[in-house]
């Protein structure tokens, strides 16, 4: 039985010197081996790992680790792009659409100055002088033509004012008097 405990390793209270020596069991010797040789002096024989093609200071250059690691970037890439690319396009509207709203800001902005403008009645009567040609009581109004004047000609009156206060003629007789002046019929 104390052969058996020093077989496997353990040690047991009354083998003593038994314990401390390894007792082993003569192997048949394999060719071009120093199995029985070994096995004589008492050492163990251990089994080295088969070599592979790599050397032992040279690793491969892609493993399976890198492989997957690969492959879940490449899948987090392609997953993150379409909500990316959305988010970018939203940004990019928000940012034409703030810009469309400052420029109606500033559209607004020159509108309500020229109302504010137009409820002024100085601005009004500026306004109808130069556009319409409307001249205030006392006011006295010239217009120049072309800049000639020919002799023998009455002045121009101004369009508009009339120095007779005779009754004017409705306007459609005033269209047939000038298309008979025009036909040549004179009237």
């Amino acid at each position: 039985m104390s052969d058996d405990r020093s077989r496997r390793g353990s040690s047991s209270a009354g083998s003593g010197r038994a314990s401390a020596r390894r007792r082993t069991t003569a192997r048949p010797a394999t060719p071009g081996g120093r199995g029985a040789a070994d096995a004589r002096q008492g050492r163990r024989r251990t089994r080295r790992p088969a070599r592979t093609t790599t050397t032992a200071g040279h690793r491969p250059l892609v493993t399976g680790r890198a492989v997957l690691l690969g492959v879940l970037v490449l899948l987090l890439a392609l997953t993150l792009a379409g909500p990316i690319r959305s988010f970018v396009a939203g940004r990019q509207e928000l940012a034409e659409l703030a810009a469309q709203n400052q420029a109606l800001s500033l559209q607004q902005q020159q509108l309500q100055e020229e109302l504010d403008r137009q409820a002024d009645p100085a601005y009004r009567a500026q306004q109808a002088r130069e556009r319409l040609n409307f001249v205030l009581p006392g006011d006295r109004l010239v217009v120049v033509a072309d800049g000639t004047v020919v002799e023998g000609e009455a002045p121009a009156q101004t369009p508009g004012v009339t120095t007779d206060d005779a009754p004017r003629p409705p306007w459609y007789e005033g269209l047939l008097e000038s298309v008979g002046t025009a036909d040549g019929s004179g009237g």
